[in-house]
C-alpha cells in the first residue's frame, strides 16, 4: 500500500517537473501569458487561476498585477476637476483608526477661524494595519487605499510618517487603480447632484409662486382701495353728512317718543306674562 501510493506521489511530482520544463522552453511560457512587458526584463505578471507550468515570479523584476481591491495604506484624493483636496478636516478617519496613526490638523484664516481643510495630515505607515476603517467612513471619498506596498526603509521614523504632501494623488490616479469602485462613486455623484439641482428648482418655483401670488394680492388689494379724494372733496363730504345728521336729528323727535312708547308697552306685556306663569304654577302645587 505505501509503496504504490508513493510510486503514484513520485509520478505526480515527475508529471509536473516535466510540463513546467517543457512550458519554460516555450518562447512564451504560459506565465507571461497577458504580461505587460516593461523593458529590462521587468514585467508586471497576471498570474490568472488557470495558469500551467512555472509560478515563481523573479521579483523585483517581475511583479504581480494585483487585484483591484488589494489595499496597503491610505491615499488623499486631490479632485482635478475641482482643484481642491477633497478632505475637510472633519476627523472622521482619525477617531475611527484602531491604531490610532492618523493626525490631521485643521487650517484657519487670518483671524483665527477654522476652516474646512487641512493645514496637516500625517499617517504613521509603521502602525497602520490597513484595515480601511477611514475609507469607509470618510463622507467625502477623500481617502482611499493605495496599492503602493514597496515602503522598506531603513530608519522607521521619521521616513515612515508620510505627510500631506507625500499622501496626496491627483483622482486621475485613484481612477486607475479603483476603475469599478471609481465608476460607481461617480454614478453616486452624479445621482445626488441631479437630485439637488431638482430640489433646487422646485425651491426656485415655489419661490416665485409665493412672489407672483404676493403681488398679484397686492395689485388686488390696491385695485379696490378707494381712490383718494383732494382736501376740497373732503370738506363738501363732512358738510353734507353734518347737514344729513341735522335733519335726522329734526325728524327724530316724534319718532322717539313712539319708540319709547313702545318699549314700555313690551315690558308691561312682558310683566303680565310673568305674574299668569306665577300663579299657574301656584295653583299646581295646590297652595
Amino acid at each position: 500500500m505505501f509503496g504504490t501510493g508513493l510510486l503514484k506521489g513520485l509520478g505526480v511530482t515527475l508529471k509536473h517537473a516535466l510540463d513546467t520544463f517543457e512550458d519554460d522552453r516555450d518562447s512564451v511560457p504560459d506565465r507571461y501569458r497577458g504580461s505587460l512587458e516593461l523593458g529590462n526584463n521587468r514585467r508586471v505578471i497576471q498570474q490568472p487561476i488557470d495558469q500551467e507550468g512555472l509560478l515563481t515570479i523573479q521579483y523585483p523584476e517581475e511583479k504581480r498585477l494585483l487585484p483591484e481591491r488589494f489595499r496597503y495604506i491610505p491615499m488623499l484624493i486631490w479632485d482635478s476637476e475641482k482643484q481642491e483636496d477633497r478632505c475637510t478636516a472633519c476627523g472622521i478617519c482619525a477617531k475611527v483608526c484602531p491604531p490610532q496613526c492618523i493626525w490631521i490638523v485643521r487650517d484657519s484664516d487670518e483671524n483665527g477661524k477654522p476652516m474646512t481643510r487641512c493645514s496637516d495630515f500625517y499617517i504613521d505607515a509603521a502602525v497602520c494595519m490597513s484595515c480601511s476603517f477611514c475609507v469607509e467612513f470618510c463622507p467625502f471619498d477623500a481617502i482611499k487605499m493605495n496599492h503602493d506596498y514597496e515602503l522598506a526603509v531603513y530608519d522607521r521614523y521619521p521616513q515612515l510618517v508620510y505627510d500631506m504632501a507625500e499622501l496626496t494623488v491627483p483622482l486621475e490616479y485613484y481612477a486607475a487603480l479603483w476603475p469599478t469602485q471609481y465608476e460607481e462613486e461617480q454614478a453616486r455623484r452624479k445621482e445626488e447632484e441631479e437630485q439637488k439641482r431638482k430640489q433646487e428648482e422646485e425651491k426656485a418655483a415655489k419661490a416665485a409662486a409665493r412672489a407672483a401670488a404676493k403681488s398679484a394680492a397686492a395689485a388686488e388689494e390696491s385695485a379696490g382701495a378707494a381712490p383718494r379724494r383732494s382736501a376740497a372733496e373732503l370738506q363738501a363730504l363732512a358738510k353734507e353728512r353734518a347737514a344729513q345728521r341735522q335733519a335726522q336729528a329734526a325728524d327724530g323727535g316724534g319718532s322717539e317718543d313712539d319708540a319709547a312708547a313702545a318699549k314700555r308697552a313690551r315690558m308691561e306685556e312682558l310683566k303680565r306674562r310673568a305674574q299668569e306663569r306665577a300663579r299657574a304654577r301656584k295653583a299646581e302645587s295646590g297652595e
